[in-house]
């Protein structure tokens, strides 16, 4: 009987081990955002959506007074970007968001009236 007691203990500490390594260690693909995710996201957080033909005619008017922010890969930025963008790269996953925005909130600045763009 306590042979038996001891196989089971071992077993599901076994398992229970396996479980966890499968768990931590398995690739997650995040789902990708719909266009009702990112109008939510954006009324969550307070923030104003514009038009790219907004946004061209801001940045013809006055691109000084824009903060373009290219959130891809430093290589990507490296390899072509909007003239006047800076590059904070950031994967899209909510975890990158709150891991890093401490980061952007130095890296943005103390300027809350400039208008700031993501792409």
């Amino acid at each position: 009987m306590r042979m038996g007691k001891r196989i089971g203990t071992a077993m599901t500490a076994v398992l229970l081990t396996v479980g966890a390594l499968w768990i931590t260690n398995r690739a997650v693909t995040p789902r990708e955002a719909t266009w009702e995710d990112v109008l939510a996201e954006a009324r969550a957080g307070g923030y104003r959506l514009i038009t790219t033909e907004e946004l061209a005619e801001r940045y013809r008017g006055d691109a000084e007074s824009l903060l373009l922010v290219d959130t891809r890969q430093p290589w990507e930025y490296r390899a072509g970007r909007v003239r006047g963008a800076v590059n904070f790269p950031m994967e899209p996953t909510a975890w990158s968001r709150w891991r890093k925005a401490s980061a952007l909130e130095a890296f943005l600045g103390p300027d809350k009236d400039r208008t700031l763009v993501f792409y």
